[in-house]
């Protein structure tokens, strides 16, 4: 039997988690079709490409979409498709962050959690431009080596090897005695 006196520990530099991050934004892009729109038949959003950078206590995430909006003009009579590319920076701050981290080895990724989505588009006041709403969200994290105290055994594994552990004699026959239509209630 261990004593707290007889524990040892080491401190390690181990590649870790050392901060998360998530951030669920809504923004709205002008789109300037060729022709002055009369309604909008579809809008679209593809081609979202993008990376994470580190900035200070915050990840950037730095990408790009195509929107495409299919509309009719000339009072409903032609139809045609808008593509237009969109830059964006999203700064998504570190909420959880290991201040012990080693900074010159940290790296960040992101993963986004909704794509961006375009969930309204309308003609403008003027009616020369299509406004369309985007939904996206993005999860960060960032990797780095930091310090992590473990406790040691001191006379290593092999003492653990052929160990038997006895979880306080749990029976199997202690629920025999059950009534099976009492649980059924109780989920309903």
């Amino acid at each position: 039997m261990s004593l707290d006196k007889d524990l040892q520990c080491r401190e390690i530099y181990t590649k870790a988690v050392c901060g998360k991050g998530r951030k669920f934004s809504q923004v709205t892009n002008t789109v300037t079709p060729p022709h002055a729109p009369t309604s909008i038949l579809g809008a679209w959003i593809i081609n979202n490409q993008y990376d994470a950078v580190k900035s200070g206590e915050n990840v950037e995430v730095v990408g790009t979409y195509d929107i495409n909006i299919w509309y009719s003009y000339d009072r409903n009579t032609k139809t045609d498709v808008a593509k237009e590319t969109v830059s964006y920076v999203e700064v998504v701050p570190l909420h959880y962050l290991d201040k012990k981290h080693k900074s010159s080895t940290a790296e960040v990724a992101a993963v986004a959690t909704q794509e961006p989505n375009c969930v309204e588009a309308s003609i403008s006041s003027h009616g020369d431009n299509v406004l369309i709403r985007v939904e996206r969200e993005f999860k960060v994290e960032m990797f780095a080596e930091t310090k992590v105290c473990v406790v040691v055994c001191p006379n290593g594994c092999d003492e653990y090897d052929d160990k038997h552990v006895d979880f306080g004699g749990v029976d199997d026959g202690d629920f025999e005695d059950l009534d099976p239509d009492l649980l059924d209630e109780e989920l309903n």
